[in-house]
């Protein structure tokens, strides 16, 4: 029998959301938490600062500088930033790869904001991720459980790396939340049948960027800069079938079979153009709940990320639309946020706030919930109940069958949930909507309208 994610062996956890020994986050509260690790790598590390605050990375840099064409520099730099700003603490073999801890961190981050935008739950829920080819480091499932109260399917086809995740699994007490799974070539990457899971809410991998051994080595020439510099991967970490793209295309076919069974797919990429590519793939499939965005490190250093869903539920806009130069533009999801009105600030905002919220609380909704305090309210409908077609469709079911279909939820696949709010701006009020959930881009479109009218005219009262 399948079981969910929750009742897998890596979530059997202990209510700590970090190891005890990360000395800066220790005793904050878990917003605090959050920001701190959201700030952490704003600015580039303190090269000198790291020397004094530990011993192993002075003795490696000898005051000086880092030096990154040098494996053991790079090595202690990866192990004292993870022991220093996350409690954590890693062996490294010389012959496999040595993560960027803050690119890596990154990728962290951006999931948690996908994770807790695509819920209604509040932020910082339990969850289950796959780490796809988890690399000697284990390093996404060890970040993870550090920062959140998440549990992890860590998986990799190479023996090596696997017997040294787990002892960094085991060295950080993280074995009841980190299950450390091996897997052969021809295997599915996403094995939640094989493990008899029916669901969980992530996947996320970093695969290997390369096609061929020729293809690294080209790469690293036109870097200017010798190939295998301060790169101790082998090739299992480095080259597969097609390379990030080939591998890519794998998890998008067996995302077509898994669908919902996983709320987020994802993948980093270390070219652009592979961003374009899978973001056509997902539109030809008619996948238009995607998220993409641009993960900066220093000044040189660029990934990207892109996330799919097949659930409803829709992210943030700025989680979901991170990449801002024009090249991007074309490859960018639907927009899930609108301003529908920006205006001096009126007599009174508690009347301002009282019209939009009795506008959209006559609409035929399935539910609405308005915050007084904060002035914001959330509401799901099944249709377009806001416009004049809505209203006509609605008089004729009641004639025939005496029942509204908005008093019966037929579909959840058509389901509008939404955000609605009356901000104070400075001297401005600002009135604005989110959308939460649903597949149909139109039916936002049509809401922002809506609301769009219901805001001037509630402002127009006010005066």
């Amino acid at each position: 029998m399948k079981r969910k994610a929750q009742e897998v062996d890596a979530s059997e956890a202990s209510s700590s959301s970090a190891p005890s020994r990360i000395p800066r986050a220790v005793g904050m509260s878990e917003a605090a938490k959050d920001r701190y690790y959201r700030e952490l790598y704003a600015k580039p590390p303190d090269f000198k600062d790291l020397a004094r605050k530990d011993p192993a990375f002075a003795a490696i840099t000898k005051g000086r500088e880092v030096d990154f064409n040098d494996p053991r520099s790079v090595m202690q730099l990866t192990k004292t930033l993870l022991k220093l700003d996350f409690g954590l603490h890693i062996e490294l073999p010389s012959d496999r790869l040595c993560p960027p801890v803050p690119n890596r961190h990154n990728y962290i981050l951006w999931l948690k904001q996908l994770l807790d935008s695509t819920s209604y739950e509040q932020p910082r829920r339990r969850v289950v991720g796959l780490d796809i080819g988890t690399g000697a480091s284990c390093i996404y499932p060890l970040l993870g459980c550090t920062q959140r109260p998440w549990s992890f399917i860590a998986t990799d086809v190479d023996a090596h790396n696997l017997e040294w995740a787990s002892k960094n699994v085991s060295s950080n007490g993280l074995q009841p939340r980190i299950k450390v799974v091996p897997r052969q070539p021809q295997d599915a990457l996403i094995p939640i049948d094989d493990l008899s899971i029916e669901s969980i809410d992530f996947t996320m991998t970093n695969p290997p960027f390369y096609r061929s051994e020729e293809e690294m080595v080209h790469s690293a020439k036109q870097k200017s800069r010798p190939p295998y510099t301060a790169c101790t991967g082998a090739e299992v970490e480095m080259v597969v079938e097609g390379g990030e793209m080939g591998f890519a295309l794998r998890i998008l076919n067996e995302s077509l079979l898994l669908r919902d069974r996983v709320q987020w797919y994802t993948i980093m990429f270390g070219f652009l153009s592979s961003v374009t590519q899978l973001v056509e793939e997902l539109r030809q499939h008619g996948l238009h709940n995607y998220a993409v965005t641009e993960l900066v490190q220093g000044t040189k250093t660029r990934r990207w990320a892109v996330g799919w869903s097949f659930q409803a539920m829709r992210p943030e806009q700025d989680v979901a639309r991170g990449m801002k130069t024009v090249i991007a533009q074309n490859i960018l999801p639907p927009v899930t946020q609108y301003e529908a009105l920006r205006k001096p600030m009126p007599d009174t905002i508690g009347r301002l706030a009282e019209h939009v919220s009795e506008a959209v609380g006559s609409l035929d909704l399935v539910t609405w919930i308005w915050d007084r305090e904060r002035l914001e309210g959330t509401g799901r409908a099944v249709d377009k109940v806001w416009a004049r077609a809505w209203r006509r469709k609605k008089k004729r079911e009641m004639e025939v069958t005496g029942q509204s279909a908005g008093e019966v939820l037929q579909d959840p696949k058509d389901v509008f949930g939404f955000r609605c709010w009356v901000h104070v701006a400075k001297n401005e009020v600002v009135v604005g909507c989110r959308w939460l959930e649903g597949h149909d881009a139109t039916t936002f479109e049509s809401f922002q309208g809506f609301l769009k009218t219901t805001a001037q005219t509630a402002y127009d009262k006010c005066q």
